[in-house]
């Protein structure tokens, strides 16, 4: 269903108001993943002042960096509907914003799961070795592809009854 079809779950709004209620919902999702992508950031971004750093090797400093990197463009992505709303406030895009806006929010849970899959990497490999690094990466990976892809897509593509 597009934004211009009639609703088929009975309710009676019109296209605008059906943007409006599509736009509060993307910022409802929106307060919960940012919340929990600044938290990873934040923990991101303290590690290289803690002591056991400084015993990384190249490889994990490599996955930390990656994961870090992850997150910021996570935190970015999730963000900048945000900046969007504000640049496009009080000039009748709502359209425009809440399309764009879905975009941005994908491509930032994709670089978030890409964080998370860093960080997990990353937390198994210090501590229990590059193998136990690769194994729950590949975990945490398959996992997030499961919660946040396959079941999504299912319930979007399965006939409602």
């Amino acid at each position: 269903m597009t934004d211009d079809e009639p609703s088929e779950d009975g309710r009676h709004e019109t296209p605008l108001e059906r943007l409006d209620r599509h736009w509060g919902e993307l910022l409802q999702e929106l307060r919960v993943v940012q919340t929990g992508v600044q938290l990873l950031t934040g923990f991101l971004l303290t590690l290289p002042f803690q002591q056991k750093f400084a015993t990384l090797g190249d490889t994990e400093r490599a996955i930390y960096l990656a994961a870090v990197s992850c997150s910021i463009v996570a935190t970015g992505f999730l963000e900048a509907p945000v900046a969007v709303h504000r640049a496009v406030f009080r000039r009748h895009r709502r359209k425009e914003t809440v399309q764009f806006a879905h975009r941005l929010a994908m491509v930032g849970i994709v670089f978030l799961a890409l964080a998370i899959v860093g960080v997990t990497t990353l937390i198994f490999d210090v501590l229990a070795g590059g193998a136990g690094g690769a194994v729950a990466g590949a975990i945490a990976a398959g996992l997030l592809v499961v919660l946040w892809l396959v079941i999504p897509l299912g319930v979007r593509t399965r006939e409602l009854s």
